[in-house]
């Protein structure tokens, strides 16, 4: 799986978002905050807005919010809001693949493989990510020296 540049930042701004108060925060301030460029990120906070992941308001007091408890928006659910489905093979959803006999067994791999990648990014929070307090599945996984090297 390829986490785009978008997924990241969307992330690091809704991370930057669940740290704050609670207080509309301007655009600039969170571009400055995570060093992502201003128009992208206007873009991004339009489609979490359009998700209702966060609000917005115009104006001198203007600003974007969270919509939700940061508790209970997880990163997958922005990574969707941003992207669409997290994992796609061939532009389909695993399920609903369909191999000859001699690779039938291959699908089964993209839904495991998927659904590692949605147990991870749907267990983790927003809150989670601030406290610092990550599931175990996250601090398991990414533990052993062997999860930081290349293949």
């Amino acid at each position: 799986m390829h986490i785009s540049a978008k997924s990241d930042y969307a992330v690091r701004a809704m991370i930057e978002l669940a740290a704050s108060s609670g207080e509309p925060q301007k655009c600039e301030a969170i571009a400055r905050a995570q060093a992502i460029p201003l128009n992208f990120l206007v873009n991004i906070l339009s489609d979490l807005r359009r998700d209702g992941i966060v609000n917005s308001q115009r104006g001198a007091d203007g600003g974007y919010w969270l919509a939700r408890s940061p508790a209970t928006i997880s990163v997958g659910e922005i990574i969707r809001a941003v992207e669409g489905e997290l994992v796609l093979i061939r532009g389909t959803t695993p399920q609903a693949l369909d191999y000859n006999a001699t690779a039938s067994a291959l699908r089964d791999v993209w839904v495991a493989y998927r659904a590692g990648i949605v147990r991870v990014l749907d267990g983790v929070s927003l809150a989670q990510i601030v406290a610092g307090a990550l599931p175990d599945v996250v601090r398991d996984l990414a533990a052993p020296p062997s999860a930081w090297r290349l293949t």
